[in-house]
């Protein structure tokens, strides 16, 4: 797997053309990256993510989708934003949930032609997911991506804290991935 840099620290300071935004269904932001997004972001990110519908009351990204916005304040030109699942126990489609978060964030990136895209640790936060696992299919789920031709050239993973970066390293290695740890 070429392109796919390991990245420990805040995304919001990240220079690429995308990042990715843990997301709340609501898209008003809230605590961990998606507060540190919007606060990097300044107003006019919440008040994009307000001008997007709602698909249900309360929900304008659904759980496992993405929605795109420009990136304001932030050295991104784009923020996707999507819903991870909040765990439970594995039983309740979250492996499914969370490639769709993947592969819909990067299908919104490729679209608008971004060559550089960070993910978080999508819902290894307050959702609960247990950060081994969730590592792992987020590396099977770009490699797939990437041998799609759906992928920007480079991805960057981007764990807040070393106790992320350690997962994404682990599961690097037990899939048989290169990982550029820069």
């Amino acid at each position: 797997m070429s392109g796919l840099i390991l990245r420990q620290g805040d995304i919001t300071r990240l220079l690429v053309d995308v990042i990715v935004n843990a997301a709340a269904p609501a898209l008003l932001g809230g605590g961990g990256v998606d507060g540190a997004i919007h606060r990097a972001a300044g107003a006019r990110l919440l008040h994009a993510c307000r001008a997007l519908p709602e698909v249900a009351p309360g929900v304008r990204c659904p759980t496992g989708a993405a929605r795109i916005t420009p990136g304001f304040d932030l050295a991104a030109r784009w923020v996707v934003h999507t819903v991870g699942p909040v765990w439970r126990g594995g039983q309740a489609g979250e492996p499914a949930l969370l490639a769709a978060c993947y592969r819909n964030s990067m299908a919104l990136a490729h679209a608008h032609g971004a060559a550089s895209l960070a993910f978080p640790a999508i819902s290894c936060g307050v959702y609960g997911y247990p950060y081994a696992d969730a590592a792992r299919i987020a590396l099977r789920t770009l490699a797939d991506c990437q041998a799609a031709g759906m992928a920007p050239a480079t991805l960057l993973l981007c764990p807040f804290d070393a106790r992320g970066a350690a997962h994404y390293r682990a599961a690097a290695q037990a899939l048989g991935l290169d990982l550029d740890a820069r």
